[in-house]
């Protein structure tokens, strides 16, 4: 392997243990045992759900294939995946509110070990299945444990200032530093341990593609054992004469009317979309010409850069006088910049017409752009968690949750049948003239709703034309 990749993963690392190793006064939050041994407890689930679905991602593609389908078949399942996220998840996403959040995350490990399950079978319904089940699984891993959390922290925060009465308790920015945590160690750590684990399984022990699937099955059990056993429930509105439309019309009101949860929801649909498209085209925009690529130790390396933004973002939230909602401009800015890069290439380095070989230089560029964009990624996730803890009405909030995915859903369904049919001139140009003015247009520093939402739909909608106008370059 080339000494570049090996450069690139040493720099993040130092740089992650150099970024935790020197914290301050200032960027550690001072907590309570009894909040450390609440956050230890979720971080410890949310580990394991996490190396549920890790485990299962470099896999699945890998596995359909060994059963014999073509891309069109698994592309296929992948859409029936999202599809069903869309649609099955919404619904059954929307019922952790009325039927309890802990109830929904062990309604998650069941739905996913089955999934896990039908992996064994070659027959194409059986999968088609399976990928049914991993979407509602999906749409319960995004949400349903999120809103478990928000909950129970403000639940202890009110039960324990009643009871000593003092202003004590769960401090509410304690929320942050779960947040960030379970980001740092459910986003980076976790899924590096998980690639490695998988490539451990499959290539070192050779128990063929299916084993990931099994580990990824125990695992959940574990971390379902342990919900069972410590967790208690709690709700967002129980009221028995809210069917599920009405909660579903009673969701789509407080979007209508607080322009700041509609924003929240354009902003988080349109970055993840981004990131998406990222996951599906980052291995063709690397290697048009068939390059010899690592896959599994880059992925490693997007990954300890997903660390490294998380790690910043945990210093972020532990400072009151920093505004998620003003940090996040720049963060948007940094990312949408970092995706222009392939444009860049394509205009300054002469493209390789050789086939196979090792990454070009301008393959090389691209790693140092996507691990910046990785970067901005660990930044996003605790920031997003942390608004929409503060914006998001918690009688409805699992519902809410689920409608922000739907755009995303439909979205990734479109890249997935277009991924090949597309226009290059048409990408090239609406991208880099979008990418060309959010990078140079004036941006006010305060934030504003209207110019915000401006900027997020021209950033992340022309992030996705330029990944695929890239990916498409190979002849």
């Amino acid at each position: 392997m080339e000494l570049f990749y090996y450069m690139v993963f040493g720099a993040l690392a130092a740089v992650v243990a150099a970024l935790e190793l020197s914290k301050s006064n200032k960027d550690r939050i001072n907590t309570s045992s009894a909040f450390n041994s609440f956050k230890n407890n979720y971080l410890l689930v949310y580990s394991l759900m996490m190396a549920g679905d890790w485990l299962q991602g470099p896999y699945v593609y890998y596995l359909y294939s060994t059963y014999g389908f073509g891309k069109g078949e698994i592309g296929q399942l992948f859409i029936a995946g999202f599809g069903s996220s869309m649609l099955f998840g919404t619904i059954v996403g929307s019922l952790a509110d009325k039927q309890g959040r802990k109830r929904a995350c062990v309604t998650y490990c069941i739905t996913y070990i089955l999934s896990c399950i039908t992996k064994h079978s070659p027959q194409y319904k059986v999968l088609m299945v399976g990928r049914i089940l991993g979407g509602i699984a999906t749409s319960l891993l995004f949400s349903a444990f999120e809103s478990w959390l928000v909950a129970e922290h403000f639940k202890e925060h009110k039960q324990l200032k009643s009871l000593l009465f003092v202003d004590g308790g769960f401090d509410q920015q304690w929320l942050s530093l779960t947040f960030s945590k379970a980001i740092f160690l459910g986003n980076g750590l976790v899924a590096i341990l998980s690639g490695l684990f998988g490539n451990l399984l499959v290539d070192n022990l050779n128990l063929g593609p299916v084993s990931p699937f099994d580990a990824a099955a125990i695992f959940l059990a574990i971390g379902m054992a342990i919900i069972l056993s410590s967790w208690t429930e709690n709700y967002g509105d129980p009221s028995e004469s809210k069917d599920l439309l009405t909660q579903f019309k009673g969701a789509a009101v407080a979007i209508a009317s607080d322009e700041k949860i509609a924003l929240l929801g354009a902003i988080q649909s349109l970055f993840e979309g981004s990131m998406y498209t990222f996951v599906f085209l980052w291995t063709p925009a690397l290697s048009p010409n068939d390059e010899e690529i690592p896959h599994g130790f880059i992925f490693a390396t997007f990954m300890l850069a997903s660390m490294l933004g998380s790690s910043i973002a945990a210093r972020l939230l532990a400072r009151n006088s920093v505004k998620v909602e003003s940090y996040m401009q720049i963060v948007f800015v940094i990312s949408s910049a970092s995706l222009l890069l392939p444009i860049l290439t394509n205009f300054l380095v002469t493209p390789s017409k050789v086939k196979g070989g090792g990454i070009s230089f301008a393959g090389c560029l691209q790693v140092l752009g996507f691990c910046t964009f990785e970067a901005c990624v660990g930044l996003f996730w605790p920031s997003i968690m942390k608004m929409r803890s503060q914006y998001i009405p918690e009688e409805a909030r699992s519902t809410i949750m689920n409608f922000f995915r739907i755009p995303l859903n439909i979205f990734v369904c479109i890249v997935l049948y277009n991924v090949c049919p597309v226009n290059l001139s048409y990408i090239f140009t609406h991208g880099l003239v979008a990418m060309s003015v959010i990078c140079f247009c004036p941006f006010p520093l305060c934030i504003n709703s209207s110019n915000l939402t401006q900027f997020s739909v021209l950033g992340m909608h022309s992030v996705g034309h330029i990944l695929q106008f890239n990916a498409h370059q190979s002849p």
